[in-house]
């Protein structure tokens, strides 16, 4: 059975090589934002409707703690991306012991303020780093990385194939004249 409509569908000429996405750390934050805003929006009005204002301010707190915690992350991965590449696990570490010490020292600096409706804020938190994490998978599932780098490989003057033989080739050269 032919498919009539691919006739039409494919473009003529040549395609052209697709590379790495261009910022990928700012790409994922995008899609963690909209995946995290849309939660903490649902989470907001739920928090109006059952609760009080507090309810509301918990839910924000609790959201936009995590948001601030996570996204800090993506926005040094961006910068120190586009300077030094090589350098980014390294400061991912070190920006996530200095995020993990200094919002320890937040918290347990600030308590529990009187407002705080601690179910809430601690169900918008859990909510939040869910909604974060899906937007994570979902933002990296579609980054293109360039492994190899053929135009780099080009450049090279030994363009000879050093695989293996494929079965039924022989290793050695057949003589013309018989044993």
């Amino acid at each position: 059975m032919k498919d009539k409509g691919a006739s039409n569908s494919a473009v003529r000429g040549s395609l052209t090589v697709s590379g790495p996405t261009v910022s990928p750390s700012l790409s994922i934050l995008k899609k963690c934002l909209f995946f995290g805003g849309i939660g903490i929006l649902a989470m907001v009005v739920l928090a109006f409707i059952f609760t009080d204002v507090a309810g509301v301010l918990s839910v924000l707190f609790g959201s936009l703690l995590v948001v601030t915690f996570f996204g800090l992350s993506l926005v040094v991965v961006h910068l120190v991306g586009r300077k030094m590449p090589s350098a980014v696990m390294g400061v991912f570490v070190l920006t996530f012991l200095v995020k993990a010490v200094g919002f320890a020292a937040i918290l347990f600096a600030l308590g529990s303020p009187d407002w705080l409706n601690k179910p809430w804020f601690a169900g918008a938190a859990v909510v939040s780093v869910l909604l974060w994490q899906a937007g994570e998978i979902a933002g990296f599932l579609k980054q293109r990385f360039l492994f190899f780098d053929e135009d780099a490989s080009n450049g090279s003057a030994d363009h000879t194939s050093t695989s293996a033989p494929s079965p039924g080739e022989s290793t050695t050269k057949e003589s013309s004249h018989d044993v």
